[in-house]
């Protein structure tokens, strides 16, 4: 029986759990807190996430990397972006050279602005190994059977199907695709974005505002992209306006209702100290920032979100930032129109 180590017990690791154990494959779960690995082997349930979900017999928990990595064939990262490179770390010792790894966690390191790929492959080492999964993919629907698709690229084709044939099920449908720049662009990009429609909802604006602010955001994700190198089809697919569309309306969106709470008057620390979950798109903001600053590509929503988050500047006068830019082209910085 092929056995899967799934890295991370929070929502999307639960709901990643049950979907393969669900397949009859051999579930080596992680957690970080022991109560969660003890919760899941007596009781078939995460005691703090997706409490709602009966996970397989065949998954099984524990809070020992080096247990749950023993003998795997594959391994499926899903903790937050800001802890990919400490978690990669303590798997280091215990995992074979080419055990192939995918990343679910969307994210820019801070600091290096590596993809989470790039920091696996910093990490790791053996680039070829290495998948990044991302697509409209809500762990509370994913872990209820709601149909859904997403997208796995991976720097190897024979990897990018491995994953494909790994996670495939009649209600959830997997994509491949060779740009992993571009697929982990759009994922780290996008949260940012729907923290700024999250903030649209928090003022009480429209359908008009938010479709703007969504179009808007696609485009100046599309630049960065462009600037990278990355496939400009890629941000049309799942990836790209799918997980936009997904996260920019859904009540499931931790980054929309982030910015929801910051829109109605709330603080980023606020928000934290309410709900101790994690929104990338807080952290996302900066890193995504400075990769425009590196490619000298303007970027002025992401601007603006970080402005609010970080630098104490009121939603008023970012609405006014961004209200008050010169008209342009609508598809200036994408290598199709005269600058």
């Amino acid at each position: 029986m092929t056995r899967i180590a799934v890295i991370g017990a929070g929502s999307w690791g639960t709901s990643v759990s049950w979907l393969l154990g669900g397949k009859g494959l051999q579930v080596s779960l992680w957690a970080r807190e022991c109560e969660i690995a003890e919760g899941v082997n007596a009781t078939r349930h995460n005691p703090l996430y997706m409490k709602d979900v009966v996970l397989p017999e065949c998954v099984t928990a524990t809070c020992d990397i080096e247990q749950a990595l023993q003998g795997v064939e594959a391994v499926v990262m899903v903790t937050p972006s800001v802890g990919v490179r400490e978690t990669a770390l303590a798997m280091k010792p215990h995992l074979g050279a080419d055990v192939p790894v995918v990343i679910l966690s969307k994210g820019v390191e801070n600091g290096s602005l590596l993809l989470m790929t790039e920091v696996l492959e910093d990490v790791l080492g053996n680039r070829s190994r290495l998948a990044g999964l991302s697509g409209p993919n809500h762990a509370e629907e994913v872990g209820r059977g709601v149909p859904s698709a997403t997208v796995v690229a991976a720097y190897d084709e024979a990897v990018g199907r491995r994953f494909q044939e790994l996670f495939l099920t009649r209600f959830f449908r997997v994509y491949t695709n060779t740009d992993v720049v571009g697929v982990e662009l759009c994922g780290a990009s996008k949260n940012v974005i729907a923290v700024g429609a999250g903030i649209s909802d928090g003022l009480g604006y429209g359908d008009n505002t938010k479709a703007t602010l969504m179009t808007r955001g696609l485009a100046e994700m599309s630049r960065l992209g462009h600037a990278m190198g990355a496939n400009p089809l890629t941000y049309m697919g799942l990836a790209g306006v799918g997980d936009l569309i997904a996260t920019c309306t859904s009540g499931n969106s931790r980054n929309r209702a982030l910015g929801e709470f910051v829109g109605k008057g709330g603080t980023l620390e606020g928000w934290r100290a309410q709900t101790n979950m994690v929104a990338e798109g807080a952290y996302a903001c900066i890193a995504v920032e400075e990769l425009g600053k590196r490619t000298g590509v303007e970027l002025p929503i992401t601007r603006q979100v970080r402005a609010v988050l970080y630098e104490g500047v009121p939603v008023s006068a970012s609405e006014e930032a961004l209200l008050g830019r010169a008209a342009r082209d609508e598809l200036h910085g994408l290598g199709l129109v005269e600058e």
